[in-house]
């Protein structure tokens, strides 16, 4: 009788669980009966009231001044109209309060800031801080993976710029916030600014910025000349960080948590920093691992519902950026199924004619917009908002079908003789419908569902193996809305935060393997966004009007044919891998369509073979040539890309198969089959030395011997 109780009551939460998920962001709240039927009542006495009132006074004129009497007959029957009119809105149910926004934790991932400049990171981080969002549902994690000191000290200056540019960008609105894009437009910045003080306080925080640059450009000169005894910080102990493979785990909380406010007082959004412990012999699994570092910290400090990686050469452009996530993530039909919002790709600093195909416009404006109809685009690695929960493995919420709906064209008596006909087949199998709507509903809609019926020390170490030995991190992980406690000791959360960051904290867990960035391959969102797909998730294509986000990209060929390596080289690992489309994840979520856009992902490193050959069969491959041109045409023609955006992404594709996906084949070969791992440069990264001072610099690459021969 217990159990059965128990279901009942799992099913009435299951249920109240749906209801609440189904409501609109803005909805109407009925004041309680036992509040507004007293007051109905007073009301109708006081009509009954003002009708006697009137009745007296219109059958007692007063004859010695009948102009005065009439006058304040129609004066008090004006106020009667106008106090009923002003019971209007007060007699039915008001606008409640809009539903509040999820929160979100925001991660930036650098590793080496001689090739990932400060500055650019820094802009980053601001325009982060400065997002259109409620300041205390936004947390920014930074994950230094070099363990930098020049990070640290750039990210600490950040900080201190921050009380200064967040109120300030907020107070008139601007577009972009990330000042160094910002100062550097070429507009007329007065358009639409009427404060009468804005030029004098634009004026002085350009200053400002100016002096900041000097202080970062200041960091980075002296960290050109390392010490013999490796960097101090400014208490005079030595750096954790000064061996990069071999340090302890370091957070430091610059903002938040009603510490340091801005410079009028107001609080500021969460900014952490974060550098995950190594050491010799364990595996740090690069920039996934780091990812899920992340993961780990943020449920423990913040624990946000939602996740949102960016590079930390991509700036949000767009302050109502997370705002539009939020409608797909919210949306109370579709919602939550969606594991994941990708963001389109923009970038700043590529020549007009784009000569190597940067912008990349036929994969983002056709083929991503294609996938949204199916089951949603690829992970692209950055500018993408996660659900947590779809992040720790869970398959995607069951959702029951909705019944078909009839044809019109029926007369409604033949309706009518069905449903009578149905009636007495729906009683006898209502006790069986009921159990399969519980069991239905019941799948995976809140984390806890998952262990119930069983013993609580069998569930604690089924988790423990899942996610680690924390159980202030398990303990996360069973909130399906996030938030941490509300009395947590902040010490206790930074030091369980620093076990979690542990390297070995991974060991004999899921974490990699279904949990979190999957490991495998330099190309780990592709992997991961797939199992996402294959556990039943949807992602979205969100594509604004105003870029949501804007980065750098590599402006000389050298550094273009090498980022081409690393993709090309990560699809081959995952070809080659037990997680291969081809043969992997059938009988689960992924549909057919959304598993050849995943295969096509894997085998077009392999098409360099015939790219190379077709070289001796032009006229064979001619009409082959034509019929690309026809399917391309009609491509531009609905995806709204212009010819030189197509025709640049052709040339570069034909220049990054003859090289760096050749290369990625016989590399990945040698790194799956002998072991021989390949080490990768990291993307340089273009600072302020000119917008296009890097095109035609010629760097020599081994990747530049097929197409120039």
């Amino acid at each position: 009788m217990e159990g059965s109780d128990r279901g009942v009551e799992k099913s009435r939460m299951t249920n109240f669980r749906m209801d609440e998920g189904r409501q609109p962001l803005s909805r109407k709240q009925p004041i309680p009966s036992s509040k507004i039927n007293p007051y109905r009542m007073i009301i109708i006495l006081r009509l009954a009231i003002l009708g006697l009132f009137f009745h007296y006074r219109l059958l007692h004129p007063v004859r010695d001044a009948y102009g005065l009497w009439l006058t304040s007959v129609i004066f008090e029957i004006w106020f009667a109209v106008s106090w009923i009119l002003d019971q209007f809105p007060k007699w039915y149910e008001k606008e409640g309060k809009p539903s509040e926004l999820a929160s979100i934790d925001v991660f930036v991932s650098t590793v080496d800031p001689m090739k990932e400049p400060p500055l650019i990171t820094a802009n980053t981080v601001l325009s982060i801080l400065t997002v259109d969002y409620p300041v205390d549902k936004v947390a920014c994690y930074v994950s230094d993976d070099g363990a930098a000191m020049l990070t640290f000290e750039a990210l600490s200056e950040t900080s201190e710029f921050a009380r200064k540019w967040v109120p300030f960008c907020k107070k008139f609105n601007i577009e972009p916030r990330a000042p160094e894009w910002y100062f550097s437009q070429k507009i007329d910045y007065l358009t639409d600014k009427v404060h009468p003080t804005f030029v004098r306080e634009r004026r002085a925080m350009k200053r400002e910025y100016e002096e900041f640059k000097v202080r970062i450009n200041g960091l980075v000169a002296t960290a050109q000349k390392v010490p013999e005894d490796g960097w101090t910080m400014q208490d005079g102990t030595p750096w954790p960080g000064n061996c990069v493979r071999d340090h302890p785990g370091m957070i430091q909380v610059f903002l938040g948590h009603s510490g340091v406010c801005d410079e009028n007082g107001n609080e500021l959004p969460l900014l952490v920093y974060v550098s995950r412990e190594k050491r010799p012999g364990f595996e740090h699994h690069k920039k996934a691992g780091a990812m899920n570092a992340l993961i780990r910290v943020s449920a423990v400090l913040s624990n946000a519902p939602f996740l949102l990686n960016v590079d930390c050469d991509r700036y949000i452009n767009n302050s109502k950026a997370l705002r539009e996530a939020m409608c797909f993530m919210m949306d109370p039909t579709s919602g939550k199924k969606v594991c994941c919002v990708q963001f389109s790709q923009r970038f700043d600093g590529i020549d007009r004619h784009d000569r190597y195909s940067n912008r990349n416009v036929v994969f983002f404006d056709i083929n991503m917009k294609g996938l949204d109809g199916i089951q949603g685009p690829i992970y692209v690695g950055t500018g993408c908002v996660f659900r947590r929960q779809a992040l720790y493995g869970y398959d995607a919420p069951v959702t029951k079908k909705p019944p078909c709906k009839t044809c019109i064209c029926l007369p409604k008596w033949f309706f009518r003789l069905c449903c009578c006909f149905r009636k007495n087949k729906k009683t006898k199998q209502k006790k069986t419908a009921m159990k399969l709507k519980q069991r239905e509903a019941s799948k995976q809609i809140h984390v806890l569902e998952n262990i119930e019926g069983e013993s609580s020390e069998t569930s604690q170490m089924k988790l423990e193996k899942k996610f680690g030995q924390s159980p202030v991190f398990i303990a996360s992980t069973l909130l399906e809305n996030g938030g941490i406690p509300r009395h947590s000791s902040p010490t206790l959360l930074l030091s369980e935060a620093i076990q979690v960051i542990s390297c070995g904290y991974e060991d004999k867990t899921e974490w990699g393997k279904e949990v979190g960035w999957i490991y495998g391959s330099v190309t780990e969102d592709i992997l991961t966004g797939f199992k996402m797909h294959c556990h039943g998730w949807r992602s979205v294509c969100c594509m604004p009007k105003q870029p949501a986000l804007k980065g750098s990209a590599p402006i000389n060929l050298s550094d273009r044919l090498h980022q081409v390596l690393r993709w090309a080289l990560g699809s081959v690992e995952i070809f080659l891998s037990r997680h291969c489309p081809i043969w992997y994840g059938y009988g689960r979520g992924l549909k057919w369509l959304e598993r050849f856009s995943y295969i096509n992902s894997v085998v077009y490193p392999w098409t360099s073979i015939p790219l190379l050959i077709s070289n001796y069969a032009s006229l064979i491959f001619m009409a082959h040539f034509i019929s690309i041109a026809a399917t391309g045409i009609h491509e531009m023609q609905w995806g709204g890309v212009g010819i030189d955006d197509w025709w640049r992404n052709e040339q570069f594709w034909v220049i990054g198969g003859a090289s760096s996906h050749h290369f990625a084949l016989f590399q990945g070969l040698l790194k799956v089959l002998a072991g021989v791992s390949a080490s990768f440069t990291v993307t340089s990264k273009a600072a302020d030395d000119g917008e296009f001072s890097e095109l035609f610099l010629f760097k020599w690459t081994s990747l530049l011997i097929p197409p120039t021969t």
